[in-house]
């Protein structure tokens, strides 16, 4: 049987790890990963610019929970790539970087070869949990299985792995992968920390929850500890879902408003799950807290950081959840009253009220929205008021069904990020959300769904311009400089692509809209002028 180059092998091995699917574009310095890709039968994701090959690799992961998967050629491929690299560090998304390098005689030398960087792997370390240059077949095999041991045990961030292309194509000496050594599991917290944390909740008179997205392990149990405890539920916007925003004991994502940070301030005993309370995640200069404060973390500096905990432990969320659900069975807890709720309530109605009454425009456009779209479907937001608004007020019933770019904030990420997660989850449905300026910024990802033939609708907020930033220049009595661009005739580029496009007049003409694009085999540019729903 005829050897592997280490190109064939390094996707064999990837295979053997579960890995289906990888988005890229092939270049003369990757042509032996994609060998590899074709002996392998990967399925390969065709992307116009390697930002959008990194958002889309970061969708996928957000709704399945592996990692995603892109190859990037040395130099400009992996510099492209660098802010969905980033976004996806920012906000802890478990992704696998495959990049080329030059030749091994050529690295550090400087002789101007092709794509050249002075020390690529560098160039990457700020913004990837691990940056690694394999130089033969045994580091591609370590590498890859430190990478993996990186997104199941710790807090997960991007993995870099770049192989010089003369190591790409020299034969591996191997027909097959290596055997896949064990994993090493996520730290778990201990039982008699459980029942301390157990104690302090159910001895509080105040409990409330925090939820980010480190959480999401702790779905299953999180309404049962709520309603155990009578404790009202917060989570960022990572933790979207995690409970549903629905439930009566949640407030959703909505730590940024003075009623939810009220609440929080009042409360005796906070246990923080998977949450690095980051100022995305609430806009003040730190959250007043002075109750007893659990945090719960894979990350070890989450514990001691701006916010010490009384109680820090180091943990794996969801199995924390299981085991506290069951101490708090064999505690003194109250029943689930209605105390909380009419709290809880009380805030909710407020807090539309006021967006309502201070932007009507955007609660009359996600109403309109939310009864359009099925209760499972993937929203994937980009940077633009609309989604700021929906971060709050557009409702989600289960994990991974809001994506959204929080840490980094990336203009550009929700076309490729929604793509990358309807090729994640097929059979969910899937749709952009995404304003005027931010879909220019990856707007030829369009050709990838169209060639996808992907039903996907692309909710275009247009308010012509750049709103958020122009809202400020107005605010701060300023000039508005460089805020109201002249905007290309979106349905007719749209077309040019193969895309449907639609313009939709006001809110009613919304379900209809999205029914049929919905049921298209391919996407829909859903154009919605602000204008039009006030």
């Amino acid at each position: 049987m005829s050897t592997l180059t280490i190109g064939q092998y390094l996707m064999r091995l990837l295979k053997a790890y579960g890995v289906d699917t990888v988005f890229g574009i092939p270049g003369v310095h990757t042509l032996e990963l994609y060998r590899g890709i074709a002996s392998e039968n990967m399925r390969h994701i065709l992307v116009r610019h390697e930002q959008g090959a990194g958002f889309m690799a970061d969708g996928y992961a957000r709704v399945t929970g592996k990692p995603g998967v892109c190859t990037l050629i040395t130099g400009p491929g992996l510099t492209n790539a660098l802010t969905p690299i980033g976004q996806a560090f920012s906000d802890s998304i478990p992704m696998l970087v495959l990049s080329s390098v030059n030749a091994t005689r050529e690295l550090g030398r400087g002789w101007g070869s092709l794509h050249e960087i002075t020390d690529q792997a560098a160039t990457a370390r700020p913004l990837v949990g691990l940056s690694r240059t394999a130089f033969d077949r045994d580091q591609v095999t370590a590498y890859v299985h430190e990478a993996f041991n990186l997104f199941s045990a710790a807090r997960p961030r991007p993995a870099h792995l770049e192989l010089p292309i003369d190591i790409l194509g020299a034969d591996s000496g191997l027909s097959e992968a290596a055997a896949i050594p064990p994993f090493v599991g996520p730290p778990h917290v201990q039982a008699a920390d459980v029942e301390r944390a157990a104690r302090l909740l159910s001895e509080a008179e105040r409990p409330l929850i925090l939820v980010g997205g480190g959480a999401i392990s702790a779905h299953p149990s999180l309404a049962a500890m709520a309603e155990a405890l009578s404790a009202p539920v917060i989570t960022t916007i990572a933790g979207k879902g995690i409970i549903a925003d629905r439930h009566p004991l949640s407030l959703g994502a909505t730590l940024p408003s003075p009623q939810t940070q009220k609440l929080l301030a009042e409360a005796d005993v906070i246990l923080a799950l998977g949450t690095e309370l980051a100022e995305t995640d609430h806009w003040v200069d730190r959250l007043q807290m002075p109750g007893k404060l659990i945090r719960v973390d894979l990350d070890i500096r989450k514990l001691s950081d701006l916010y010490p905990a009384e109680l820090p432990l180091l943990g794996e969320a969801g199995a924390f959840a299981r085991d506290l659900l069951a101490a708090l069975g064999r505690g003194r807890t109250e029943p689930w009253d209605g105390r909380a709720r009419a709290k809880v309530a009380a805030i909710r109605k407020a807090l539309d009220e006021e967006r309502a009454a201070e932007r009507p425009e955007y609660m009359v456009a996600l109403n309109a929205l939310r009864a359009a779209l099925p209760a499972d479907t993937v929203l994937a937001t980009d940077m633009t008021q609309l989604a700021y608004a929906a971060n709050s007020h557009f409702p989600v019933d289960q994990p991974r069904s809001y994506l959204h770019p929080c840490g980094f904030g990336t203009l550009g990420y929700g076309l490729p990020a929604a793509i990358g997660a309807k090729l994640g989850a097929p059979e969910r449905p899937v749709a952009a959300m995404v304003g005027d300026g931010g879909l220019l910024f990856t707007l030829t990802d369009l050709g990838t769904a169209v060639e996808l033939e992907m039903p996907l609708p692309i909710i275009l907020w247009d308010n012509d311009g750049l709103g958020q930033i122009r809202d400020g220049m107005i605010r701060l009595q300023m000039p508005q400089i460089g805020v109201s661009p002249r905007n290309p005739d979106y349905i007719a580029v749209a077309r040019g692509f193969g895309a449907r496009a639609v313009e939709v007049e006001g809110p009613a003409e919304i379900a209809p809209a999205m029914a049929k694009a919905l049921d298209h085999p391919g996407p829909t540019v859903l154009r919605l002028q602000a204008k039009n729903f006030t």
